[in-house]
Formats: structure tokens, C-alpha cells, sequence
């Protein structure tokens, strides 16, 4: 496991070669930011099954993923290219060949790279984790240096504990959605629980007006508020949340045609 330190903050992220038990077919293993740990307060992230167990499935901290948009295999049935996992036996929920990433270290950062190949595709996938104060950007880039297209299906996991308060997030663009799956509206804005203290995980995908980059206010029990950034419009938008843990998903689904480069950012600011 890797460690990004300051002043504030250490940032643990898991190494893709000596932390591979922790991976499976779902996020993607350059990059994986595992635990944020405020020096004063402790763990500031969380997961569906923190601090009693970990699984590859559920994970914890602030993975990403790009397992909903599988590059499918032509000739093999129930297998595909992850991106930035490898080959995967999608029904047997197993990887296969796992992507190598080179990793480059600087002060402040960390830069995961990885070439991957796949029944004509081609492309170089970059995850970048830095820290900059109280802030943890993850960058990715996609370049496709292929023949085909590359369809790219990606969401940010980021898993945060479950507040004192019922009120659990603000976001700067339009919703329009029915009260409902454990969720409502509150008058300020904010998006809260129902029925709490739960049992069981609500999902709710959010319909949204967005034409900016998104902005979210989280609430967080050690730290009050965070917020976090991102570089891209929103498309596909849910949050989901059990007992322990709170997320959102703000996905980006773009087509990186030959030759073309895809990028974008999000930022946590503790």
C-alpha cells in the first residue's frame, strides 16, 4: 500500500501488484484510494461493510469504477476487457489476466499507467491520485491509440460514514425526483435519510436538469462538512447508502473515438 502524508492528512492507496487480494472484477485496481486519515480525527471514509470486514464487491474508501461499460469479448463468450482491471470472466465474477500498471511516485502524488490491448482495441489508461493540502484529486485519462472506439462507462464510489444528522448531501444542480427509497428533500436543499436507523441499502437514481460541472456538500460526523468537485456534467446520477455508509455516483459516459484523448478530475476537499 502506498501512503500520500502532509501536515493533515495520510491518504492510503492500494498498491495493484501487492494489495491484488483485494481486487476483483469491479474497480478499477490503478489508483484505488482505500482510507483517508485526518491526523486529528482519524478514518474520514467508510464502506458497506467498515470497519467489521472488507470484500472485493463492496469495498471501502474512494474506489472507481469502469466495470458497467465491459469492452465484451467477440469470440468468448462471458468475457471482456475490463478498463483498468484486464481480461475478466464476467459469469464467474473472476479476473483473468490483470492489467500491469507502472507506477510513478512524486512528492504529492502518485501516477498509476497501464497499456491495455483487447480484440483490436488498443488504448493507455493514466490514474493520477494527488494531495494538495486538504484536498485529494483523482485524475484519469484515457488515450485511445486503437482502431476502434472506446466506450467508457465510469463512476467515482467515494463510500462516506453515515452522519449524526439525517441530512446527508447538497449538490448544485436541478433534481427533480419523488420522495421515496429512504430519501427526501429538505427545504435548504439538502438531500436526508428516512426511516433511519436502517437495515438494509436504498438506492435512488436522482433525474437532473445538469448543464455545469457538478458540486457536492457532503455531511460528515467528524468533520461537520466536505465537499468535492468534479471537472465533468453529470450523466447517469444515484446515490446509495446502508447502515454504515453513504455514496454517490455521478457517472461519465463518453465514446473516445481513434486517436482521441478523454479526461477528467474530481476533487475531495476534507
Amino acid at each position: 500500500m502506498f501512503e500520500l502524508a502532509n501536515d493533515s492528512l495520510v491518504v492510503e492507496v492500494l498498491d495493484p501488484d501487492l494489495d491484488r487480494a483485494r481486487f476483483g472484477v469491479r474497480y478499477c485496481t490503478g489508483g484505488y484510494v482505500f482510507q483517508v486519515h485526518d491526523r486529528t480525527h482519524g478514518a474520514l471514509m467508510s464502506g458497506p461493510t467498515w470497519p467489521d470486514e472488507f470484500n472485493w464487491f463492496d469495498g471501502q474508501g474512494i474506489p472507481d469504477a469502469f466495470n458497467l461499460g465491459p469492452l465484451t469479448s467477440r469470440t468468448t463468450p462471458g468475457e471482456a476487457l475490463v478498463i483498468g482491471i484486464g481480461v475478466c470472466d464476467l459469469n464467474a465474477r473472476q479476473v483473468r489476466t490483470f492489467c500491469e500498471w507502472h507506477v510513478a511516485r512524486r512528492p504529492g502524488g502518485i501516477a498509476f499507467t497501464t497499456a491495455q490491448q483487447y480484440e483490436g482495441r488498443s488504448f493507455t489508461l493514466v490514474r493520477d491520485v494527488s494531495l494538495n493540502g486538504r484536498t485529494l484529486r483523482s485524475r484519469t485519462t484515457l488515450a485511445n491509440d486503437g482502431r476502434g472506439e472506446v466506450p467508457v462507462r465510469w463512476f467515482p464510489h467515494p463510500f462516506y460514514p453515515q452522519p449524526r444528522t439525517d441530512e446527508l448531501l447538497w449538490v448544485n444542480i436541478p433534481l427533480h425526483w419523488r420522495d421515496g427509497a429512504g430519501y427526501t428533500r429538505c427545504g435548504n436543499g439538502f438531500i436526508a435519510r428516512t426511516g433511519w436507523p436502517w437495515t438494509d441499502g436504498h438506492y435512488l437514481p436522482l433525474d437532473h436538469d445538469a448543464t455545469m460541472p457538478l458540486v457536492l456538500v457532503q455531511r460528515h460526523p467528524k468533520l461537520g462538512l466536505v465537499t468535492a468537485a468534479c471537472s465533468y456534467v453529470p450523466d447517469f446520477f444515484p446515490i446509495w447508502g446502508n447502515r454504515t455508509t453513504f455514496s454517490w455516483e455521478p457517472f461519465l459516459e463518453r465514446t473516445v473515438a481513434a486517436g482521441q484523448t478523454l479526461d477528467w478530475w474530481i476533487d475531495y476537499t476534507f
